[in-house]
């Protein structure tokens, strides 16, 4: 199976929800709008909770079969390099290789001589169509990008091989540079799609820094118009490595959003129908928030696990959002304290929650913080996941609606939210 011109990568970090996260691809499809659900599970998401790449198989699978969807559908393995691609390779048919820790390693200058001999023609004036004015690359230019991105590169072909030569059928191939400080520019995309291709390394798609933040779970910080820039520039470069160097044709960005970049979607739809461009959007983790808004408006004893879970991640801060550290913005004085929580109603804890900046209850500290807290759910076990199915339905209808409404229809349909 290939991916189709538009995909949309969701997690799920119980593997509960994959039917409610189908549906919201099938109402696209009755809208004329076709998209490959994919879905995506990291390394740490599975050690935190103890799952396996199996069950995400599974989930997605009996979706599937359920809903007699007959078009491409995927079970990436997010995040992942040769120290644990071994754990994904049964069940995943997408991988996402990621190589932002061999970023700025620098190479030997043999290596990035042989470069610049072999591509002399990218040094100067280097004109894409579709950008007014053409890129300037110096020799030093070129030798800083190489020697930056050469050992991201090697470590892409190792680890892009051992897949292929343990898979029967080529799976989708992502590469994924987002995880850094520091944003990719065009023209360093532009030659890291040389040095791809150099290797004939056949990716479907690329994920990029880009500037701004990125924060888990709540809308961009940043630019717009800057993003707006950077994004379309990135899709006609994409555009040229396509025609020039031999890359796939079904090549495309794939924006890792962290979920709920509501402001980016519209200047992404305008311009990825004006370039008629694909694009993969991986928006992560709302399927976990959903789910306790969703027993937020159960209410009783399951809005009662929500503030359980929310008593704990107090107690357990720290440890809890390290590992987001670079990717949440958590205001300590804005988080209310246990007691307060205590006291709300369901209705108040699901607007505390929801991503809706409009409403007075919501609080984008108490949002990302519970953003973090998936391994509290975790250590709950059946008493978190029994309540899961016991309100199936209230879940699943909050699920649909956002991705649908909230993602799905803004970015692929133009329909603002």
């Amino acid at each position: 199976m290939q991916l189709t011109t538009y995909s949309f990568g969701t997690g799920d970090r119980f593997a509960r929800q994959g039917t409610a996260q189908l549906n919201s691809v099938i109402k696209a499809r009755e809208q004329g709008v076709h998209i490959s659900p994919v879905w995506n599970k990291s390394y740490r998401e599975h050690q935190i909770i103890g799952t396996s790449p199996r069950e995400v198989r599974e989930e997605a699978d009996q979706a599937v079969e359920k809903a007699g969807w007959e078009e491409p559908y995927f079970v990436d393995a997010d995040h992942i390099g040769m120290d644990n691609v071994d754990y994904f390779l049964e069940y995943s048919d997408f991988f996402t290789i990621d190589v932002a820790d061999y970023i700025g390693k620098g190479t030997e200058v043999e290596a990035v001589d042989s470069f610049l001999e072999l591509h002399q023609d990218l040094i100067g004036t280097v004109k894409i169509r579709g950008i007014g004015e053409p890129f300037t690359i110096t020799e030093a230019k070129m030798r800083q990008v190489v020697s930056d991105f050469w050992e991201a590169i090697a470590e892409v072909e190792k680890v892009y091989l051992y897949i292929l030569e343990n898979k029967d059928q080529k799976p989708v191939i992502e590469v994924s540079m987002d995880e850094v400080e520091t944003p990719q520019t065009p023209v360093e995309l532009l030659l890291i799609l040389r040095m791809l291709a150099d290797r004939n390394i056949k990716l479907d798609t690329i994920a990029l820094k880009f500037s701004g933040r990125f924060n888990k779970g709540v809308d961009y910080v940043g630019n717009v118009d800057q993003f707006a820039r950077e994004f379309e520039q990135d899709l006609l470069v994409i555009d040229h490595a396509v025609r020039e160097f031999g890359l796939p044709e079904q090549l495309k960005l794939s924006v890792h959003s962290g979920s709920d970049k509501f402001s980016l979607y519209k200047p992404m739809h305008d311009l990825i129908m004006k370039h008629e461009k694909g694009l993969h959007l991986k928006t992560a983790g709302t399927t976990w928030l959903e789910e306790l808004i969703g027993l937020a408006l159960a209410g009783n004893e399951a809005a009662d696990i929500v503030k359980q879970i929310y008593r704990r991640a107090l107690d357990r801060f720290e440890e809890l959002t390290a590992p987001y550290e670079t990717v949440i913005d958590i205001s300590r004085s804005e988080l209310p304290a246990a007691e307060e929580v205590s006291s709300w109603n369901g209705n108040h804890l699901a607007n505390a929650l929801r991503h809706d900046p409009s409403h007075p209850d919501f609080n984008s500290s108490f949002r990302q913080l519970l953003h973090c807290a998936y391994k509290i759910a975790g250590e709950m076990g059946s008493d978190f996941t029994d309540a899961l199915e016991a309100h199936e339905e209230i879940i699943g209808e909050n699920v649909t609606y956002n991705l649908f409404n909230r993602h799905i229809a803004p970015l692929f349909l133009g329909e603002q939210y």
